[in-house]
């Protein structure tokens, strides 16, 4: 509300004494020095201007925790990482052999050999037969030590864990083949590397691999 002067009020007693009325003429009376006014009484309902009260400083313990809105839908999952497919041609008769080259190259390049698993679709390869011969309870030990390259062939295949890479040598049967590579891919964490007739593996796991 804006605020609006005040008029001046004078007193009575400021002023003096007033004459009284008389017949004659009186001498006239020195006035007295006037004292000091008095301060003028507000006016009722109209009170002065008040100042804000200051904002009261929260402290960290007083501001209360914002309220999480509501939730929209969930944020659709991140895509599982699809392992990278390597192709390395070879007939049913050298798979086994370039197989046996991939596993070097990848421990050369510095792939520990408890990354490495490998299955083969035909016949197995001479370290698994060799294994085998102690005893199945023996050979899945190793397995489950973790601690080299382990070597299955597909009948069994969906018993071994997944390993960063897997190597897949086509050595033979068509049916096994068929099993052996979408097991291989599903177990392979970064690199699945497939040896074998690029015709049989692309008609298997799709074109373009």
């Amino acid at each position: 509300m804006p605020l609006i002067p005040e008029e001046p009020q004078i007193h009575e007693s400021a002023q003096g004494p007033r004459a009284t009325p008389a017949s004659g003429r009186t001498a006239p009376t020195p006035r007295p020095v006037p004292g000091p006014r008095p301060a003028a009484p507000s006016r009722p309902g109209r009170p002065g201007p008040l100042r804000p009260t200051p904002p009261v400083q929260r402290t960290q313990r007083d501001v209360a925790p914002a309220k999480p809105g509501p939730s929209g839908p969930a944020a659709p999952a991140a895509p599982a990482a699809t392992p990278h497919i390597q192709l390395i041609p070879a007939s049913a008769e050298g798979a086994l052999d370039a197989a046996d080259e991939a596993v070097d190259l990848l421990l050369d390049s510095g792939r520990a050999p408890a990354d490495v698993l490998v299955i083969t679709t035909g016949s197995q390869h001479p370290w698994a037969e060799h294994e085998l011969s102690f005893g199945e309870a023996s050979y899945w030990a190793q397995h489950d030590a973790g601690d080299d390259v382990f070597y299955t062939d597909a009948a069994i295949a969906s018993r071994a864990a997944s390993r960063p890479v897997v190597v897949v040598a086509v050595n033979g049967g068509s049916a096994a083949a068929a099993t052996a590579l979408p097991l291989a891919h599903s177990r392979a964490g970064a690199l699945l590397i497939v040896c074998g007739d690029p015709q049989q593996i692309n008609s298997v796991l799709g074109a373009g691999v």
